[in-house]
């Protein structure tokens, strides 16, 4: 199990997503720090306003973010997976929800070079770099599939998705949908600007709030030939091994938003609790030091939620690796190389998700009863990974993980929200 072994160490140059190299995109996490940075500081404030994060969208947009994974020569950042997946991780710290969104948008954006052709991927990136779009949208293989029926030279799209992820901020959506005629599940480029589409907020959630979700209709929405990027299908054989990478991608996606919100919630609690402590004066049994506290309860919850936060890392560190030796790979990836790093992505999603419940519960324990206190927004850290994490469970990765343990059951093609 987890038998894949890299050329050179974790951080050696591997070109990912391809071609582009890791090396030169400082800048962009630097930007990316500054964006968090301005972000956590009305976070509270705009989480509980709950609108639609458009002024959060232009934040992203004007600081070159939207565009991180898209190819220099197509306009666009030239960064790899590597330097997106830390990007996520630190925005989803100041702002879970916008971390999710951008993530989501990596993903999304990133399809047409998984399931589409090099030129139609290459003229997609272009538009989409010229236009700083915002991708929307979803390929999860548990909803039900749109309606797809051959029209004249393209395409009606037809049908409801429950939900998506950002369709009332998105540019365009990518979608799932089932040829009318053959049943195959295609992946679809549509614009929301046209008046068949309908897209409707789910602004009853209780978390996640802020990253634009939502149900999304489509009543005979045309779509191009050149837009309908290419198969979904789980059959065996209907997918290289290359566009089956497409699953790992997206299961770091969510580990690395996971990770975010742990990081995220950990840092304000050790902020709080180092301010309270400084602010309270040392106990008759001395229990706080020259304001330091010595509170053995507070010092091993603490530990306990370190060694899960940095064990969540490391695995979902080892994977980042194995999905960039894959994509650096191309088309000569095989299948069994593409099942290691599926299953090795869907445990670090898994430990991931398990990571940020523990934290984002029992860090409120150790806050105490301040950590009730609406003004404070701690609760927001669970009520995102909450709501993550029941949309994406982590019981069918375990089951993966161990099928292929067990009985090298190579994982299905299924894709996530």
């Amino acid at each position: 199990m987890f038998r894949i072994r890299y050329e050179g160490s974790a951080t050696s140059e591997v070109p990912t997503g391809g071609g582009e190299a890791e090396s030169g995109h400082g800048h962009l996490l630097r930007t990316a720090r500054e964006v968090a940075d301005d972000l956590a500081m009305d976070a509270v404030d705009r989480e509980q306003a709950g609108k639609v994060p458009l002024d959060e969208v232009s934040r992203l947009r004007e600081a070159g973010l939207l565009t991180l994974l898209t190819p220099a020569g197509h306009g666009g950042g030239g960064a790899d997976w590597r330097t997106a997946y830390a990007v996520v991780r630190m925005v989803a710290a100041a702002d879970g929800a916008i971390g999710h969104l951008l993530g989501c948008h990596y993903f999304l954006s990133f399809g047409a070079r998984f399931f589409a052709g090099p030129a139609v991927a290459a003229r997609v990136e272009r538009e989409s770099a010229a236009g700083q779009w915002c991708w929307g949208g979803g390929f999860a293989t548990h909803e039900p599939p749109l309606r797809l029926t051959p029209a004249g030279d393209g395409y009606l799209l037809d049908g409801r998705q429950d939900y998506a992820c950002g369709v009332a901020v998105a540019d365009r959506l990518a979608v799932r949908a089932a040829r009318s005629d053959t049943g195959e599940p295609l992946a679809v480029l549509v614009d929301p600007a046209h008046p068949g589409v309908t897209c409707v907020s789910g602004g009853d959630v209780f978390g996640q709030r802020l990253a634009a979700g939502g149900s999304v209709e489509f009543d005979a929405v045309p779509v191009p030939a050149d837009d309908v990027f290419g198969s979904l299908s789980s059959d065996e054989g209907a997918l290289s091994p290359f566009a089956g990478l497409a699953v790992p991608t997206a299961r770091l996606v969510s580990a690395q938003f996971c990770l975010g919100i742990a990081d995220g919630l950990l840092s304000e609690a050790r902020e709080y609790s180092r301010a309270t402590h400084h602010s309270r004066q040392p106990s008759a049994q001395g229990a706080w030091q020259d304001g330091t506290p010595h509170d053995p309860y507070a010092l091993t919850a603490y530990g306990e939620l370190a060694v899960a936060a940095r064990a969540a890392s490391a695995l979902a560190d080892q994977a980042v690796e194995s999905l960039a030796y894959g994509l650096a790979r191309g088309d000569d990836v095989e299948d069994d190389e593409c099942a290691e790093i599926t299953v090795l992505a869907g445990a670090a999603e898994a430990a991931a998700a398990r990571a940020a419940q523990e934290i984002t519960t029992h860090a409120l324990d150790v806050i105490g009863a301040c950590a009730a206190s609406a003004r404070h927004g701690f609760d927001r850290f669970w009520r995102n990974a909450r709501t993550h994490t029941l949309r994406e469970p982590v019981a069918p990765r375990l089951r993966e993980v161990g099928d292929y343990c067990l009985n090298d059951t190579h994982p299905s093609f299924a894709l996530p929200a």
